[in-house]
């Protein structure tokens, strides 16, 4: 194992920030960074808002679910899928009309999605944290308007950037040989390896700090499906000329 696959092992998601400010070029280190990330076609479909004005914080913390990490973390960054841009740059030698496809939206979002985790590792090697925040997405159309965001850009999610205050236990994942398949799917090893996780994950959750929950993977995760949420993000898309066609 070498310094990189150490560092990606160890993650773990941090809420309790210290009050220590980050320093303005670790920021710019970690958005180049970001930018090294691969990306479709050369798009580069996505921007990234670093919020660090204290009210805008408060009420994103408000708007992404009462999540108070949002307000405490020095920085607090907000991903955006972006074909503003492209549309802008295009216009510079030609008039031309974004696609409004499922593919386009996938390749913005993907685009973000990957910049981001660049970003994640760069901050962590610097001795930072991280905590993404999908509940970015419980308000879309306040969050749009309160940062501005123009046509043909959503918030994908948010990530929470600061010094550590917190050593939170690592979480258990799948094993391996469940996430792994060779030459084509398989799901011969779900029986075993869904139960050894189940057990593993039960075990965690009655150990971990402030939890003491007795559950395991199947069932957080039936839970989780039986909550439709977010059901407001089609018409939103749509709204921003993510038609999705």
């Amino acid at each position: 194992m070498n310094d990189t696959i150490a560092l990606l092992q160890a993650h773990r998601s941090i809420r309790k920030y210290k009050p220590d400010e980050v320093p303005e070029e670790q920021l710019l280190e970690i958005i180049r960074s970001a930018q090294c990330a691969p990306t479709s076609s050369n798009m580069q479909a996505y921007s990234v808002i670093a919020v660090t004005d204290p009210d805008k914080k408060r009420e994103l913390a408000r708007l992404a679910g009462d999540q108070p990490y949002i307000e405490q973390c020095p920085v607090f960054l907000v991903w955006c899928a972006d074909l503003h841009r492209l549309k802008y740059a295009c216009a510079q030698v030609e008039e031309v009309t974004v696609p409004a496809t499922t593919e386009i939206f996938i390749v913005a979002t993907v685009d973000t999605a990957l910049a981001a985790q660049n970003a994640a590792v760069a901050a962590e090697s610097l001795g930072l944290g991280t905590v993404y925040i999908g509940g970015i997405r419980n308000n879309p159309r306040e969050v749009s308007e309160l940062l501005g965001l123009p046509d043909l850009v959503y918030p994908v999610f948010g990530m929470c950037l600061g010094y550590p205050d917190e050593v939170p236990t690592k979480r258990p994942r799948l094993p391996t040989r469940t996430v792994l398949h060779r030459n084509r799917y398989s799901a011969d090893s779900f029986e075993d390896g869904v139960a050894e996780y189940n057990e593993t994950l039960r075990r965690y959750m009655l150990t971990r700090a402030g939890s003491h929950k007795d559950s395991n993977w199947s069932k957080e995760m039936a839970a989780r499906l039986r909550f439709s949420g977010r059901l407001h993000m089609k018409s939103f898309l749509s709204d921003r000329g993510f038609r999705l066609e």
